[in-house]
């Protein structure tokens, strides 16, 4: 089964960095009955980025939960050496990684390591990072999607960044019609629809659907304003 089958021409991504811990699972659960497909699983090594966000020991006590509902784990590593753990997070319930293009030396050679264990492709780039350098790479690897942060990466909570929209219809303009466009970072009900206007069609909301305390509510609205 190829890594985008069953999931919808746009998805709202709900990123799990935001949750409140203490209550991950039943909130995970009220995400997946108000319909949530893909979930987002931030990653840090207070290296690559500041802060050290959770790694596949949380992930493995709620992936069974995603799948069994219909979800999938979408992880983003914003690591260095990134090829290191895609094995643990595979085995953790990862259904696909992304990587940073500015962590690795050889894009291809890693996303071919993503793709020997089973896992789906992403290639990251931060808000600097040329946009023509990263969809060569990425298209040349043979990605599944390419992530576009519209925020700098490591803390949620950032405003998103308007040159975001830019570099979306730039992204969409080099990629195949088939690459999936990701954006994260700052996404709201008041951006959503220029960033999926833009050309990205996954999503990324972190406190856009946890923020108001009712994630599924916070979720819902985003699919509403998505349009």
């Amino acid at each position: 089964m190829a890594w985008a089958d069953g999931l919808r021409e746009a998805e709202v991504e709900p990123s799990l960095y935001a949750a409140d811990f203490a209550r991950l699972g039943e909130q995970i659960e009220q995400l997946l009955a108000a319909g949530t497909r893909l979930f987002h699983y931030d990653v840090g090594d207070g290296h690559f980025v500041e802060p050290i966000i959770i790694g596949p020991i949380v992930l493995q006590s709620i992936g069974g939960l995603i799948h069994e509902g219909g979800g999938r784990v979408d992880v983003h590593l914003m690591i260095e050496s990134p090829e290191r753990h895609f094995a643990a997070f595979r085995e953790a319930g990862a259904d696909s990684v992304t990587f940073h293009y500015e962590a690795v030396e050889d894009v291809g050679e890693i996303a071919a390591a993503a793709r020997e264990h089973g896992l789906g492709v992403g290639v990251a780039l931060k808000p600097k990072t040329s946009v023509e350098d990263v969809a060569e790479a990425a298209i040349a690897a043979g990605a599944d999607f390419v992530l576009c942060m519209s925020i700098e990466p490591g803390y949620s909570g950032q405003k998103f960044m308007p040159e975001a929209f830019e570099r979306l219809r730039r992204l969409r303009e080099l990629l195949p019609e088939a690459m999936q466009l990701q954006v994260d970072g700052g996404v709201n009900h008041e951006n959503i629809a220029a960033a999926r206007e833009a050309g990205a069609n996954l999503l990324v909301a972190a406190t856009g659907v946890f923020g108001g305390g009712d994630p599924a509510s916070g979720y819902r609205e985003l699919v509403e304003a998505l349009g």
